[in-house]
């Protein structure tokens, strides 16, 4: 057997010994959909997958020292997973702990700031679940896993208008977010046929002279403003 027949074995040997051995550490980490793995969580995977690419694709990496850095790593991450699961205190420092971002339809600047999510994000985030206004919102919190957990105002739950046989009005706007920080969105108001000048006037209808004073502010879908004011103006 010639030195490149003899490399290729090995390759196909290390790749099959690696890909059983991972497979077996897999099923002894225990599984999570990926939506609620933890920063933690992924970065390990992450390492794991590198550690076995490099056993498998290089033949100069010495095997047995290979695998037992694969192996360790992943009894390091089982420790961590049982102190976690032993002791609150531990998780919360290892994988964060929840934080609230909205509370009874207010925006918590503190804890937005603190959990480094943009406004942009969070207004997606709430879209995704169907929530195009902020002041719909009771509870927000953000997870562990950067998913939000989103409880409605008993208002917006369950009852459709259908089932209340209340009137039916098309709304004149999609709630669209218009100030942010203290600055006019100036790309969303366009498609709603809005102008600065407008807002600036609905402002100072609310007793607003800076937009500055403003953190968030939407326009309704019935053309109303909802607005959220700085900490340190309220």
């Amino acid at each position: 057997m010639n030195l490149e027949d003899y490399s290729f074995w090995e390759m196909i040997v290390r790749t099959t010994v690696t890909f059983s051995v991972l497979l077996l550490l897999a099923r002894i980490l225990g599984k999570e959909q990926l939506s609620q793995l933890t920063f933690f969580n992924y970065i390990t995977g992450i390492s794991i997958g590198s550690i076995a690419g490099e056993i498998a694709a290089h033949d100069d990496t010495h095997y047995l020292n290979a695998i037992t850095s694969l192996i360790w790593w992943s009894i390091l991450t089982i420790l961590v997973s049982y102190i976690s699961l032993k002791s609150s205190r531990a998780k919360a420092l290892l994988d964060d702990k929840p934080i609230i971002i909205i509370k009874n339809g207010k925006i918590l600047e503190g804890n937005l700031k603190k959990s480094r999510l943009p406004l942009g994000d969070l207004n997606m985030l709430l879209r995704m679940q169907g929530i195009f206004s902020v002041k719909d919102v009771h509870f927000a919190v953000l997870e562990t896993n950067g998913e939000l957990s989103v409880f409605k105002k008993v208002a917006q739950q369950s009852a459709t208008k259908q089932d209340v046989k209340a009137q039916i009005v098309v709304p004149k706007y999609m709630p669209t977010t218009i100030i942010a920080d203290g600055k006019i969105i100036e790309k969303n108001l366009p498609d709603q046929g809005l102008t600065e000048e407008w807002v600036i006037k609905q402002l100072k209808k609310h007793g607003v002279n800076s937009v500055q004073q403003v953190f968030y502010a939407e326009i309704e879908s019935d053309g109303t403003i909802y607005m959220d004011l700085r900490e340190d103006n309220s």
